[in-house]
């Protein structure tokens, strides 16, 4: 018990940590306003957050110079949120521990063993299965 009260513990700092990032890379962001990366990012950038989008089929989302890739960002990088389906987490979290991101967060619905685990052993804030708009919205900042 005492265990899993110390994880709990340990999620929930991590998870503060992330929602004080100002710089979030949004990795898989689409420019079509009904689709929730649209509309998370948005909440973020209406919050104060820089939102750097990561996309390869777009030049600009939400006003701002998408990136192909998270290596072609310039400078550094305090979050990756991830819309992107299970199987390219993996690859997504690498390309963070590469880039000395402050973190990583997978969104509702998205989780990846290994991704957790690259994440984890680079000592890298790591959250997944949970939307980083309802978190913030629910702690108040």
């Amino acid at each position: 018990m005492a265990g899993e009260a110390l994880n709990r513990a340990n999620r929930n700092d991590a998870i503060q940590r992330m929602l004080n990032a100002s710089r979030i890379a949004v990795v898989g962001l689409s420019d079509d306003p009904s689709r929730p990366s649209y509309g998370v990012a948005r909440y973020l950038q209406s919050v104060g957050k820089e939102i750097i989008p990561v996309n390869p089929r777009y030049d600009q989302v939400l006003g701002t110079t998408c990136y192909a890739a998270l290596e072609d960002i310039p400078d550094k990088i305090d979050l990756v949120n991830v819309f992107r389906r299970p199987g390219y987490c993996a690859e997504v979290v690498r390309s963070a521990v590469a880039l000395n991101a402050g973190g990583v967060w997978l969104q509702s619905g998205i989780t990846n063993e290994e991704a957790r685990q690259i994440a984890e052993a680079a000592g890298l804030d790591f959250v997944q299965d949970r939307c980083i708009m309802v978190e913030h919205m629910r702690s108040g900042h």
